[in-house]
């Protein structure tokens, strides 16, 4: 069996460094204009810095570029998709057809993930795509295991499966936090709302708070735990799953260099000393994860056991 991609998200240049000694095979990069929800901003130049360091590294890079683009952007994807040739990263992370169809137009020969968030729920789906020039498919989160493994038995293209980090549950593209402290003439107060990544959305009943922020495409709402399958990742081993994503938007750069190296021991585990190897440390893995883990994040399986109810 082929070692699974451990895929992470950073959130600086300097921070991918630190995540290359942690163990990371590949990297999402981007900005918010072309990409969605995204750890870090990263410029045409930070992009083009942080690839000749990736690449240095033997690893890879992918450039989000999965926004819902309006007519007003389309101009920009172009020179922006330009700019990416150039550079010369190794995947971009799409959900509009209109990339594909500037991807060809442009003569752009970097290799295509599928990338719809959550409409990514069956093999057909990922097949059709497939047929149109996407070497792989990011499954939708609110997928059970049993759903993965049937998608990925069926699959002729790779698949891309998140195993750990906050799932977005919503996003509006309008300015839903604005508009409401417009209305409360709290503007002034909050005019820092683009930027500030701890608010939250209070739900008294249940107990949780749902992390909420707003950028250039919306309002993004998570869910209040974070998904954490480290002690259950048997079954995407064995069924060959391509690559395994921690997405770290949102938590803190020394958290995402810790979780990305426990990762990093379990997929070596595995597959370097054999299954019972892996079976011996899981739960310490697991236990290391809980001690880091920020107290408003409680960790759940997310919808690989169909337990997340949001």
């Amino acid at each position: 069996m082929k070692k699974p991609e451990l895929l992470v998200t950073p959130q600086t240049v300097a921070h991918i460094q630190d995540l290359l000694e942690a163990g990371a095979d590949a990297f999402v990069i981007g900005e918010q204009k072309f990409g969605l929800r995204l750890a870090g901003e990263f410029t045409v130049g930070q992009v083009e810095e942080a690839t000749k360091l990736i690449h240095a590294a033997g690893k890879k890079v992918y450039v989000a570029v999965n926004a819902l683009f309006h007519n007003d952007r389309l101009d920009d994807l172009e020179l922006y998709l330009k700019e990416m040739q150039r550079i010369g990263v190794d995947a971009l992370l799409f959900g509009d057809p209109a990339v594909v169809v500037a991807v060809r137009e442009l003569g752009i020969t970097i290799p295509l993930h599928w990338n719809p968030e959550t409409i990514a729920t069956n093999w057909f789906q990922v097949n059709y795509w497939g047929q149109r020039g996407s070497k792989r498919a990011v499954l939708a989160r609110e997928l059970s295991l049993d759903e993965v493994l049937e998608i990925k038995e069926n699959a002729k293209t790779e698949i891309e499966v998140q195993v750990h980090g906050m799932t977005c549950m919503f996003q509006s593209k309008r300015s839903l936090l604005g508009n409401y402290f417009l209305y409360r003439d709290q503007v002034m107060e909050v005019e820092n709302r683009k930027e500030n990544k701890n608010m939250f959305l209070h739900d008294k009943e249940r107990k949780n708070k749902y992390p909420i922020y707003e950028d250039v495409n919306g309002t993004h709402i998570f869910s209040p735990n974070d998904m954490c399958i480290i002690d259950e990742l048997g079954e995407l081993f064995e069924a060959g799953i391509d690559s395994l994503k921690f997405d770290g938007i949102l938590h803190s750069y020394e958290y995402i260099v810790k979780v990305t190296g426990l990762y990093r021991q379990a997929i070596d585990a595995y597959f370097d000393q054999g299954e019972e190897a892996y079976e011996d440390i899981k739960d310490d893995l697991l236990a290391q994860i809980e001690e880091i883990q920020p107290a408003l994040r409680p960790l759940d399986t997310g919808f690989i056991f169909k337990e997340t109810v949001y």
